[in-house]
C-alpha cells in the first residue's frame, strides 16, 4: 500500500494540459430533453392556479421550479433508489469475487475496492454516509483535499467544471459555484435525467451550499439535454482506489463515471487533453491496480489530490473515445433512459443495429462462453 508519494509534488508550468477548443459538434437530428422533477402534488400539479393559496410571489421560471420541488420527497426516492443500487452491487461484488473463475474481468476490482473499504472503516477513516462500502467513500480530510484540488492552475483558469455528485466533491462543487464557475453534475446514477448545470447567478447566498447536494443540484439546476454546446474543462471524478504511477483508477463498480465521459465525448464537450482529477484520502492510494486488466472504456486520471499532496500521474494510459456499446449490458441500458434514446436515436440515423454486451446477471461462466456480438462501436466527436 502507497501512503504517500513525494517524487510528483504540485504542479509545474510544464504538465499543464492544453485544452481543447471551443468548436462544439450539434447534432444532426432534433433531441428533446424532458426531465424528470418531483412536484410537490403530482406531475400534473398546476402552479398557476395554486399561486395565490400557496402564497407565492415568484420572480421567475428559476423560482417556481424551486417552489414547487418537494425536497423530502426527492430525497427520499433518491436514498430508496442509492440503497437498492447498492444491495445490488454487493451481490453482483460476492457473486465475481467468489465465482472461481481466473478468467473473470472483475473479481479483481473488488478484491481491491472491499480492500479499501474495510480499511477506512476499521482506521474510522470514513466519514458519513456510513458504511462506505458499495460507496464513493467520504473520508477525514475530505475539505483539505478539496483546498489543495481548487489551488491546482487547472482549476483556477477553468470555465467549467464537471463534478460528479458523491459526498467527499461536496466542497469541490462548493469552490466551483462560489469561484464563478460553471458546474456540471450528472443526476445521481443518471437515473433522474442527464447532466444539469449550475452558475452562481442562478443562485443566492443563502441557496448555494444547498445547490451543492443531491437534492438542491435537481431543485436549482438546469437540465442540459445531448445536443447542448458546452466546453468542459476539468473533469472531478471520485474513486475508491487509484494508482498514482499509473493513474489507474477503481470507482465503486457501477460505471457510471465512464458513461457519463463518454456521452460528453459524444457531445464534443471534451476531448483527450480534458484533464481528469479525483480527490481521495492517502489511504486510498494503491500500486496493485493492473493496467493490462483494465477495460477499454475504464477512466484514468491526471491528477490526485488527498488531504497532505497533490500528484501528477503522467498518466500513459489512453483515454476513452466515446461510448462502447458492445461493452453495455442491457442491464444496465435499462436503467438509463437517456442512454436508449441516444442508442435508438443512432440506429435511426445510421440504419444499423448497434452491439450489446452480456447481461450482468449471467454468472461469470456462462458470460465467458458467450460470443460477443459485433466489433467495438465507439462514438467519435
Amino acid at each position: 500500500m502507497i501512503t504517500h508519494s513525494s517524487h510528483l509534488w504540485r504542479h509545474d508550468d510544464n504538465r499543464i494540459p492544453h485544452f481543447m477548443d471551443s468548436n462544439m459538434i450539434r447534432l444532426s437530428a432534433p433531441f428533446t430533453f424532458k426531465p424528470n422533477y418531483v412536484f410537490a402534488k403530482s406531475h400534473n400539479f398546476d402552479f398557476h392556479s395554486q399561486r395565490k393559496s400557496l402564497g407565492f410571489k415568484l420572480e421567475n421560471s428559476k423560482a417556481r421550479n424551486a417552489a414547487v420541488f418537494d425536497d423530502s420527497a426527492y430525497e427520499a426516492e433518491r436514498l430508496r433508489l442509492d440503497a437498492k443500487a447498492r444491495e445490488s452491487m454487493a451481490e453482483t461484488s460476492k457473486r465475481e469475487t467468489h465465482s472461481g473463475s481466473e478468467d473473470d474481468p472483475k473479481a479483481w476490482k473488488w478484491i481491491i475496492r472491499k480492500r479499501i473499504w474495510d480499511l477506512m472503516e476499521a482506521r474510522n477513516i470514513a466519514q458519513n454516509p456510513r458504511p462506505v462500502h458499495h460507496r464513493i467513500p467520504n473520508f477525514v480530510g475530505a475539505a483539505l483535499a478539496a483546498k489543495n484540488l481548487g489551488e491546482l492552475n487547472e482549476f483556477l483558469v477553468a470555465g467549467c467544471v464537471k463534478v460528479n455528485p458523491d459526498s467527499p466533491q461536496k466542497q469541490v462543487r462548493f469552490l466551483t459555484l462560489s469561484g464563478g464557475k460553471k458546474l456540471l453534475t450528472p443526476q445521481p446514477r443518471l437515473r433522474t435525467g442527464f447532466f444539469s448545470v449550475l452558475e452562481s447567478g442562478m443562485l443566492s447566498p443563502s441557496t448555494i451550499n444547498e445547490a451543492c447536494t443531491s437534492v438542491g443540484v435537481a431543485k436549482y439546476g438546469k437540465p442540459i439535454g445531448l445536443d447542448e454546446k458546452i466546453k468542459v474543462d476539468l473533469i472531478v471524478i471520485g474513486s475508491v482506489a487509484v494508482d498514482p504511477k499509473t493513474g489507474a483508477r477503481l470507482g465503486k463498480g457501477e460505471g457510471f463515471a465512464e458513461l457519463e465521459y463518454g456521452m460528453l465525448r459524444y457531445m464534443g464537450a471534451i476531448d483527450d487533453s480534458t484533464p481528469v482529477v479525483t480527490s481521495v484520502h492517502d489511504c486510498q492510494l494503491v500500486d496493485d491496480i493492473p493496467v493490462e486488466k483494465l477495460l477499454i472504456h475504464d477512466v484514468a486520471v491526471d491528477i490526485i489530490c488527498t488531504p497532505t499532496q497533490v500528484i501528477f500521474t503522467n498518466t500513459t494510459i489512453p483515454k476513452p473515445q466515446g461510448i462502447y456499446w458492445d461493452k453495455l449490458s442491457p442491464d444496465k441500458l435499462g436503467q438509463i433512459r437517456i442512454l436508449r434514446e441516444l442508442k435508438s436515436r443512432i440506429e435511426r440515423e445510421t440504419g444499423q443495429k448497434l452491439p450489446c454486451g452480456p447481461s450482468e446477471k449471467l454468472p461469470p461462466t456462462a458470460r465467458s462462453r458467450r460470443k460477443k456480438r459485433g466489433a467495438v462501436l465507439f462514438l467519435h466527436q
